[in-house]
């Protein structure tokens, strides 16, 4: 714009530190814009999805993991945004978040990671997933100790160097080398192999629902090694070799998105699928029961295997409680002998087929009168049959009993 025309696509108004944005000359920076944009509204839609989806969220260990997921997807988003500094020309403001944010975005995103990729280490091998706070405070802690990094390391180059015009291309927070910048960065890489060695762990814990996670953060983590060699190869190495330091903005910017999207595409839209998927209902019970299930059997524990029924106060005043006594099989036996011999009752006699001689001898007969022989004299006295009384034709009435003893 040296002769101060218009660049094409854009109007007279726009001023030419933002002519990227609309150049159609530099079609890099419509199209990392138009990516840019669509990642950043996404990210911003997947946040509001895992918010919404919280409720729906079976068992603690699933529920642990949401806010280091949402973490993730501010860091992303906030990549997004940065890329927008990338597209843009250079000036002090634009430059100095270029150096600082670049680090703190991308060293929160590979905490976050890291702490993912311990707590599936940690599922698989006990089952149970750390606190949430205790994640967050690790990821927090990580991600801490690059903006410190970062932040001195701008005070420094700042200070050292003399600041020049406003929207000057020489300025302090510019006037850096690549070498330099790649430099800033090694707290960084070292977290992003970091969280890629902890999912290779992590796949080596055993067999498990939880390697689904694993395997996510690891296909995240080799892709965003595949970046990370790429642009740094191509801005320390290949952009000097070629003489073209023009494509230094594009290179960045271009990491920038690509590696914003990995995230999103690789990790957290199939855990964002798989967060609300029930995959383990026991997991559930246990978060509505979390000591125990309910059934007979813990109803039974609960009364400790007592006597259940109700019970009428009123007909059990006058016996012993036994419900929670051992009853013994010579409870009965007293010791002593029977005060009386077996006496059968009338119905028993009268109803009885055979006389069995153990008990005959201890029976005694009720008499039955019955008609006897006709007399002479047309009468027919009564006769009692039973063995016991016998009837005799002489002698009185006619009746004569005889003892059986």
């Amino acid at each position: 714009m040296a002769n101060g025309s218009t660049p094409q696509g854009c109007g007279p108004s726009v001023d030419s530190l933002y002519s990227n944005l609309c150049d159609l000359k530099a079609a890099w920076g419509i199209v990392l814009e138009a990516f840019a944009a669509a990642g950043l509204v996404f990210s911003v839609v997947l946040v509001l999805s895992l918010l919404a989806s919280l409720p729906f969220m079976h068992g603690r260990n699933r529920r642990g993991s949401v806010p280091l997921h949402a973490f993730l997807l501010l860091f992303t988003a906030g990549l997004f945004c940065l890329t927008f500094a990338f597209i843009v020309g250079k000036d002090f403001a634009t430059c100095a978040s270029r150096r600082f944010l670049f680090g703190v975005l991308f060293g929160g995103c590979f905490s976050c990671l890291l702490m993912q990729s311990v707590r599936v280490n940690v599922l698989t091998r006990t089952g149970s997933g750390p606190r949430a706070w205790r994640l967050c405070l690790g990821a927090l802690g990580l991600w801490l100790v690059e903006v410190i990094i970062n932040a001195e390391w701008l005070i420094v180059t700042v200070v050292r160097h003399p600041q020049g015009p406003l929207n000057a291309t020489g300025a302090a927070p510019c006037n850096i080398a690549n070498e330099d910048f790649a430099m800033a960065l090694i707290y960084v890489m070292t977290l992003l192999l970091a969280a890629l060695a902890a999912s290779v762990a992590a796949l080596a814990g055993g067999p498990g629902r939880w390697r689904r996670e694993g395997v996510c953060i690891l296909l995240a983590g080799l892709l965003s090694v595949g970046i990370w060699v790429a642009w740094v190869a191509m801005y320390v190495y290949g952009n000097g070799a070629r003489g073209s330091p023009a494509w230094d903005d594009p290179t960045l910017a271009v990491a920038l998105v690509a590696n914003a999207w990995a995230f999103l595409l690789l990790y957290s839209i199939p855990q964002l699928c798989c967060l609300s998927r029930d995959d383990d209902p026991q997991e559930a019970l246990g978060e509505v029961y979390p000591e125990r299930a309910v059934g007979y059997e813990t109803v039974l524990k609960d009364q400790g295997y007592q006597n259940m029924f109700m019970e009428n106060k009123g007909f059990s005043m006058d016996e012993p409680n036994q419900g929670s006594k051992p009853v013994s099989p010579y409870s009965g036996y007293t010791g002593q002998l029977r005060a009386s011999v077996y006496q059968p009752t009338e119905l028993a006699i009268i109803t009885k087929a055979g006389g069995n001689p153990s008990v005959d001898a201890y029976e005694v007969s009720i008499p039955r009168a019955s008609l006897g022989p006709s007399a002479p004299g047309g009468s027919s006295p009564l006769q009692l049959q039973d063995a016991p009384w016998k009837a005799n034709g002489s002698g009185g009435n006619g009746f004569q009993r005889t003892t059986q003893w």
